[in-house]
């Protein structure tokens, strides 16, 4: 089932990224919420008629994908727009739900190794190491935050990377083959929230 969804980026790096990702949607893309060319440009007016424009663009969404790229903290809303996902908001009889997140990678000169390493473990398993001075604190506590954690390797204590986190990283190239499979993951988890101790401010 389609998901109603909401992109949050930097715009001067990862609008390409931004638009890959819509065209992955397909025919599921005419739920997407966000800003699009016929937006309104909000270049010159108050940062709350932006807030106020964000938030009735999220308010009616189910899951937000952050692009995460080099210098996403950089912006001055993405933080923001991450909070406001994550919490339930009331409007006159209707409570909005924690949306589910997911986090996509931009690849960046053919890689992801400015973000993403790697180590070995004695056993063999090999995890993903993340830069996690690169993500904002929001990001990094919803990480490997499932409660009780369920171990792919109860010997060195991995996770599995879609349901180990409640914001799951996921590689841009990844994410384009089977966009509406992150997504749903995503939304999967919103429903079963109860299952991950959740950090709703930055």
């Amino acid at each position: 089932m389609a998901r109603k969804t909401f992109i949050t980026y930097k715009y001067s790096e990862a609008q390409d990224t931004r638009n890959k990702i819509i065209k992955s949607l397909g025919d599921d893309a005419i739920f997407y919420q966000g800003e699009t060319s016929d937006s309104p440009d909000l270049t010159d007016t108050t940062t709350e008629n932006i807030k106020k424009n964000l938030k009735d663009m999220i308010y009616s969404t189910s899951v937000t994908i952050v692009i995460i790229s080099p210098n996403f903290k950089k912006s001055k809303w993405i933080d923001w727009e991450i909070e406001y996902s994550l919490k339930e908001i009331t409007r006159e009889d209707r409570t909005s739900r924690t949306n589910g997140i997911v986090g996509v990678i931009q690849m960046v000169n053919g890689s992801y190794d400015w973000l993403v390493g790697t180590t070995e473990y004695n056993d063999g398993c090999k995890p993903r190491i993340f830069k996690s001075e690169l993500l904002y604190d929001i990001i990094n506590n919803n990480r490997f935050n499932q409660e009780p954690p369920i171990y792919s390797c109860k010997q060195c204590k991995t996770v599995d990377k879609l349901s180990g986190s409640y914001i799951s990283l996921i590689d841009q190239e990844e994410f384009l083959k089977d966009a509406s499979k992150y997504i749903e993951n995503a939304y999967d988890k919103s429903s079963n929230i109860d299952s991950y101790k959740i950090c709703k401010t930055k």
